[in-house]
């Protein structure tokens, strides 16, 4: 895949302010690969575009595609390959095949409404121009074990909100958490089996995507067999383990209604 020209149209589609910051379509440690996901940093500091797209000491600039200033502006900074997220433990989320965002922000300051909801938003639009489905949008966090960013931000819940702009919903909805039942341990099949108010309670959730399923208190193996079932709807890995993103997901997602 050639530069990434398109990105300042698909930051438009979010509905907030874009800036193409000069140079931008030729700017790149080279060209792309097909992108296959996106990489969610924050910058650790304020007024850092110009560190985004020239670089620090030691790593030479563009270090990302995209600076999101603190009240939601867009800042397209490079069209190319960005040094923003190596060594990564995700094959779908390289320097040469990921789309990094980096937030302005410091590491610990609380999130601004405004530029949450356009990192959100832009998130998926960017996953829907490049047909990813929300699983790919990931933290730097999530993907470098020696990075913490972007700090206090919920992934799981953060993806949820995606998914949900990507069906169709304009609204994302960043408390569903209070309306969900506590996440309070991964459930999977182990001998002996799990059994809890907890296995139930996502059970009786699941049974909106599957059916026949009992909410039986117990994780067995049918249980295993609707969280895949659940994992594969939703495009989430398919792991037949309920985890924090599948619980979340699995509570909120509603199937779309058949005409």
């Amino acid at each position: 895949m050639p530069y990434l020209l398109q990105l300042a149209a698909v930051a438009r589609r979010t509905g907030y302010p874009v800036t193409e910051v000069a140079g931008w379509r030729t700017r790149g440690h080279g060209a792309m690969s097909r992108v296959e996901g996106l990489v969610c940093h924050h910058t650790a500091g304020w007024d850092d575009l110009h560190v985004v797209r020239d670089g620090r000491p030691g790593l030479d600039g563009p270090l990302s595609q995209i600076w999101l200033r603190k009240d939601g502006r867009i800042f397209v900074v490079a069209a190319g390959k960005c040094w923003q997220n190596a060594p990564s433990t995700s094959p779908h989320h390289m320097n040469h095949n990921s789309i990094g965002i980096e937030a302005e922000n410091d590491g610990k300051t609380p999130w601004p409404a405004a530029q949450m909801d356009a990192y959100r938003r832009l998130c998926a639009e960017l996953a829907a121009e490049f047909e990813l489905p929300a699983s790919r949008v990931r933290g730097h966090k999530e993907v470098n074990r020696a990075k913490v960013d972007p700090h206090s931000i919920s992934m799981p819940t953060f993806r949820a909100a995606v998914a949900q702009l990507l069906s169709g919903e304009d609204e994302p909805k960043p408390e569903t958490e209070d309306d969900v039942p506590v996440f309070t341990r991964a459930l999977e099949l182990a001998s002996p089996m799990m059994r809890g108010d907890d296995v139930r309670s996502w059970q009786s959730r699941a049974r909106t995507h599957v059916p026949d399923l009992d909410a039986d208190s117990w994780y067995g193996k049918k249980s295993t067999a609707a969280c895949r079932q659940v994992q594969e709807l939703l495009g989430i890995p398919i792991s037949g383990v309920v985890d924090e993103e599948t619980w979340l997901l699995s509570h909120i997602w509603e199937p779309e209604a058949e005409e």
